[in-house]
């Protein structure tokens, strides 16, 4: 790919991130951190394939696609995704596959709201209520959470892996909630996001342990 070929497509990219319409997943416009990505079809999608750096041996950590450009605090994300297992995956892996937000530059402090989607139809019902999760990096992650305030930052909803799940989450100050597959209702609502209203930055498409994940059809609508 030439510059000038390079400079048309941030062009254009960045005309579509004004509009609040779907952002370009090219890897041109992304920065792998703790992950590794490939552009790749699957169903008919043109997707983002990222898997976590197999180095990275704690969870809840910053193991994302960074999208470039965006500086992002209140608004809606949306995308489309799907989540397998890698052969390489643990009986305690759940496919973990979410979206990262307001991430810092150096990466070091960000929101992220990610899904389980083996526990959606799981035969217990444990499992089911871990369906969803909300963390902060990096004090509050998940286990803390769970000690802390159990049943506060999780919560059931339907969903499977190798099926397209759509994910969107509205942030608003300290508050965000997670709508799954566009149901009118959201499957978590969280009103104390840990590093508060004023937080801003990047968005990162975030993968954990044993997870093959798949992003498509990422739409940013910024509203400050």
């Amino acid at each position: 790919m030439n510059k000038s070929t390079i400079l048309i497509l941030l062009l254009l990219s960045s005309l579509t991130r004004l509009n609040g319409q779907v952002i370009d997943l090219s890897k041109v416009f992304l920065t792998p951190v703790q992950v590794s990505m490939q552009e790749v079809e699957l169903e008919g999608h043109k997707a983002i394939r990222v898997t976590k750096d197999t180095a990275v041996k704690k969870v809840d950590e910053a193991t994302f696609v960074r999208v470039n450009d965006i500086v992002f605090q209140d608004g809606t994300i949306e995308v489309k995704l799907l989540s397998r297992l890698l052969p390489t995956a643990t009986p305690q892996d759940r496919g973990f596959i979410g979206i990262a937000f307001r991430i810092s530059e150096a990466n070091d402090r960000f929101e992220c709201i990610y899904i389980r989607p083996t526990n959606g139809r799981a035969e217990q019902q444990l499992r089911r209520n871990r369906s969803t999760q909300y963390f902060s990096f990096p004090d509050y992650k998940f286990d803390r959470l769970r000690k802390e305030a159990a049943g506060e930052y999780e919560s059931y909803a339907d969903m499977g892996l190798n099926e397209w799940i759509t994910l969107r989450i509205e942030v608003k100050g300290a508050a965000a909630k997670l709508y799954i597959n566009n149901n009118e209702q959201p499957a978590l609502v969280v009103n104390d996001l840990k590093h508060g209203a004023n937080l801003r930055g990047a968005i990162g498409l975030f993968v954990d342990q044993g997870t093959e994940g798949f992003f498509s059809e990422l739409k940013v609508i910024k509203t400050n």
